[in-house]
């Protein structure tokens, strides 16, 4: 059965409770393993993307196609938020012809008013703030390894961005041990840290920063890392491989984790940077699972937003 959520749109993964998000994950492991998707023939799906995109963007098209419905692609050029024309137009116009909208864009502001100004309900794709699309996969990859999601420790190393902020959010929500381990200068945003901290309180869980990445992995479950220059940062590249140059994971920084820790990535990959080359194939990773459950919980997601 489809879940049922509270909120109308999935704009960051604080719109979703604790059971919620476990209700979520279950249905996803449900649809992973051949369940029939509920209410969704027929439905349709518009996906704006202003940043390129292969997991996300390919994983709304296939869960919408083999869910029985249909999603039709719009790139910057065709709709330009703001740009070509009104975030307003743009949102009542396909709020009368679709049952919902994916966007990626890089301002969180423009996401916000889309869904304010739409009448269907509006996934988070991706933006310069949160990727929840992105957490809801992380946490159904950590649950199928470790079962019960409360008191795993998860260390995230590297830069503060959107991909660790719905990490640790989702999961302190779930009541995990949550490690950030980021350079002066680069960690999640203060509010993020704040919201990580409260949710950590209320479901028994933790959060911390931890500067050093060898005690933030130390004995840890899980360690994550994303790439040090995300998109639209990319004048940056140089000094980030500067400063980020401790915060490589790496097999000797693994060794300091828990002995069956899992290694986490959500790609794309800038290998020997975060990482070192062949790194996502070593026995600790499951990255390639990660990008697997992309899938499934977008499914989840969709069907118990759109679906009749």
């Amino acid at each position: 059965m489809s879940v049922t959520l509270n909120t109308k749109h999935l704009l960051s993964m604080t719109d979703l409770t604790a059971e919620e998000t476990l209700n979520l994950l279950s249905r996803a492991s449900e649809l992973k393993l051949g369940s029939h998707a509920s209410g969704m023939t027929g439905k349709t799906l518009a996906v704006l993307f202003e940043k390129p995109s292969l997991r996300t963007r390919v994983g709304l098209e296939i869960a919408m196609f083999q869910m029985g419905g249909y999603a039709t692609i719009l790139g910057q050029t065709e709709v330009g938020l703001g740009v070509r024309e009104t975030i307003e137009d743009v949102a009542r116009v396909l709020s009368r012809w679709t049952d919902g909208i994916a966007c990626r864009t890089s301002s969180h502001s423009d996401l916000t008013e889309l869904a304010t100004k739409s009448s269907i309900p509006v996934i988070n794709a991706l933006t310069d703030v949160e990727h929840p699309t992105q957490g809801l996969a992380d946490l159904l990859t950590i649950q199928e390894v470790h079962g019960d999601l409360a008191n795993v420790c998860i260390a995230f190393i590297g830069d503060g961005d959107n991909v660790a902020a719905s990490l640790a959010l989702g999961a302190s929500t779930v009541g995990a041990q949550v490690r950030v381990s980021s350079p002066e200068g680069h960690d999640l945003p203060s509010d993020i840290v704040s919201r990580a901290r409260s949710l950590a309180n209320s479901s028994g869980g933790s959060f911390d920063l931890v500067r050093d990445p060898r005690k933030a992995v130390l004995q840890a479950h899980v360690v994550y890392t994303d790439v040090w220059t995300s998109m639209g940062l990319e004048a940056e590249a140089e000094v980030r491989r500067r400063v980020f140059a401790k915060y490589q994971v790496n097999p000797a920084l693994m060794r300091l984790a828990a002995p069956k820790a899992i290694f986490m990535h959500n790609m794309p990959v800038h290998y020997g940077e975060e990482i070192p080359d062949g790194f996502l194939s070593n026995a600790h990773s499951v990255a390639y699972d990660q990008a697997e459950n992309r899938l499934h919980t977008i499914k989840a997601i969709l069907e118990a937003l759109i679906g009749d």
